[in-house]
């Protein structure tokens, strides 16, 4: 089973210029419920199914399963998927030993930037850049399956 333990921040400042590489997004969702998310994401020349457990009480780990989907295939199955659809260009930035993936949301979601870091487990410690804001994680607005509401 695949576990995704995940620390997300709003941010401060300029960030861009760091960053190593972005990749324009394109996801929706099939099923959003309290207790499992499958979305659908069209990356660059890319694209996955995305299942989603919700997080433990109290907890930032969740159950997370991603599978290749062809690209083909996703433009179409997207006409299946709920209303709404979230697009945005991510940043990866590397900080210490790790990557933060920093989305800058596009659309309806225009102005929304929002830095995630995946980590080893909920206690480990890493570098926080100073381009990184207030801590968002598990508060439920900041969620993708709700930014397309």
């Amino acid at each position: 089973m695949a576990k995704e333990i995940e620390r997300k921040f709003l941010t401060k400042g300029e960030f861009k210029h760091l960053a190593t590489s972005k990749i324009k997004i394109l996801q929706a969702y099939l099923l959003i419920d309290p207790d499992k998310t499958i979305r659908l994401r069209i990356a660059g020349d890319k694209a996955y199914f995305t299942i989603k457990g919700r997080p433990v009480k109290n907890s930032i780990s969740r159950d997370e399963w991603e599978v290749p989907v062809p690209v083909n295939d996703a433009r179409e199955i997207l006409k299946l998927c709920l209303p709404g659809k979230i697009e945005k260009t991510r940043y990866n930035i590397p900080s210490g030993k790790h990557i933060f993936e920093v989305d800058v949301f596009h659309d309806k979601n225009e102005g929304l930037i929002i830095a995630e870091i995946e980590l080893d487990s909920e206690s480990e410690k890493f570098e926080r850049p100073e381009w990184l804001g207030e801590e968002v994680t598990g508060k439920p607005e900041y969620y993708n399956a709700n930014l397309i509401r």
